[in-house]
């Protein structure tokens, strides 16, 4: 059974839920300048706003003006924790100033304040694909070690901030999302000169590795820092797991299954929690034509900066194996071959609960640390019926198979945290920036074209989670 100081709770990302993209002085980020699209079209990453097109991000579920309506539901439901994010923008426009933007620390004072008041605690995402704007045109994102000291005077501002509001803190969103081609704009921000399909930017993987090395270093940085001056704080990563299996019992396959696993989903948190790049990415990087520039003292303080306790999401799960032997399956940020075993989503993600415990099984076997699921969730069509009711049994049915998982898990000797499912209130989706694939227990009136009057209301998935939470997972 889960421990009595389980966190149960959801999480969202500014970008996809706060909205007021340009108020009280805050600076445009890089998802600020990305359309709509849909799961056939791609968003477009634009450098300049262009008349005619839908910037969902810009009002997107307007949390910036509901936010004491929406803790307030969360609170409804019992919530232990809610994870969300800083928009880093708001704290510093274009990411560069030496002096922050009080109105923007006054914003995050008030979301905290209302968290506290009903015994919710935060759990903040210092960089969840939110990179100012011109951080990104003007030094390629995460491609520059300048970047690094920005973002530490940005931490030790929040930090300094918040050390008596905030106990848990994520460095980075899925940071393995900068190994993939769309990373180049969400994750890692290397923007400069680029206008057009957020998925057909082309750097090199020279770049791409030089700034996730880049941000190893930044995240190392914050965990040390929050050592040395803020000792009740607890600093954790963050990855999206893709539990990967072979696709048949080939021996060729099982290898390349293996080598999937360690290539997208040990790389970046072996780096992070043992505090050293592992042993094959010196195989990786030559087969990759990487040579990454890293200094004596990058390796140092990766040493000293490992984290306390590591998260990930978990959406799915795919299959991997030689070219043509399965039909091609999406997902998230990535995708493979189709499972014969596994249902899938109406975005077309394989529904795998079994892989959670699989995953979780194997995170702890490796680091021994504490872990939590921190995004979990069903991005589905919801009908909004005539008297307001959303009847989202297909959303409880997935969160309650997965849930029933981690129960395993822990009984298996898992240390697990919390859950937090993804967009507990309906947000933005990262990837197609469409408010129709929606994730949450609270349903928003918020449409494709921009339209709707933001009314929240509850379906029924938010009642079933309540009892969850009020039984600590023993009624599902």
């Amino acid at each position: 059974m889960f421990k009595d100081d389980f966190l149960w709770g959801g999480a969202t990302a500014a970008n996809q839920f706060e909205g007021a993209w340009n108020v009280d002085g805050k600076g445009p980020s890089i998802p600020d300048m990305c359309t709509n699209g849909t799961r056939e079209r791609a968003k477009l990453f634009t450098q300049t706003i262009k008349p005619g097109y839908l910037y969902p991000s810009h009002e997107a579920s307007d949390f910036y003006h509901h936010y004491k309506e929406d803790i307030a539901l969360l609170a409804e439901m019992g919530y232990k924790c809610f994870r969300m994010s800083i928009n880093w923008s708001r704290i510093f426009p274009t990411g560069m100033e030496k002096e922050p933007n009080e109105k923007g620390l006054e914003f995050y004072d008030g979301v905290f304040d209302e968290c506290l008041k009903h015994g919710i605690e935060p759990l903040v995402t210092l960089s969840h694909y939110e990179m100012p704007l011109a951080l990104g045109v003007e030094k390629n994102g995460w491609l520059s070690r300048d970047t690094i000291d920005h973002f530490m005077n940005y931490v030790s501002t929040v930090f300094e901030r918040y050390k008596d509001k905030v106990r848990y803190w994520i460095t980075f969103n899925e940071i393995n999302a900068g190994q993939m081609p769309m990373g180049d704009i969400i994750s890692t921000g290397m923007v400069k000169g680029y206008e057009g399909p957020i998925n057909e930017i082309t750097h090199t993987e020279q770049e791409r590795y030089q700034a996730l090395h880049h941000q190893f270093v930044a995240s190392a940085r914050t965990v040390m820092l929050a050592h040395k001056k803020y000792p009740r704080f607890k600093v954790g990563n963050m990855l999206t797991f893709i539990a990967a299996y072979p696709v048949n019992c080939d021996p060729d396959n099982i290898l390349l299954a293996n080598k999937y696993m360690q290539n997208m989903n040990w790389y970046c948190s072996d780096v992070q929690v043992k505090g050293a790049y592992p042993y094959y990415s010196t195989a990786m990087w030559k087969e990759k034509g990487v040579i990454p520039n890293i200094t004596a003292r990058d390796l140092e303080e990766i040493e000293k900066g490992t984290v306390d306790f590591m998260t990930f999401s978990y959406y799915m799960s795919i299959c991997v194996g030689k070219e043509g032997e399965k039909d091609r399956v999406s997902g998230n940020l990535t995708g493979g071959f189709k499972n014969p075993y596994l249902e899938s989503s109406d975005w077309g993600w394989q529904i795998d609960p079994v892989g959670i415990r699989w995953a979780l099984n194997a995170a702890y076997d490796r680091y021994r640390v504490p872990l939590m699921i921190v995004e979990n969730g069903l991005g589905a069509f919801d009908k909004l019926e005539e008297d307001g009711s959303i009847h989202d049994t297909y959303r409880i049915d997935y969160m309650r198979r997965h849930i029933e998982q981690l129960k395993l898990a822990v009984s298996d000797g898992v240390d697990l945290m919390g859950y937090t499912n993804w967009g507990c209130i309906d947000l933005v989706s990262l990837t197609t920036g469409e408010m129709r694939k929606r994730y949450g227990q609270v349903f928003v009136e918020k449409y494709d074209d921009g339209t709707g009057n933001l009314k929240r209301r509850r379906k029924d998935s938010f009642f079933w989670y309540r009892d969850v939470i009020r039984s600590n997972g023993r009624e599902l």
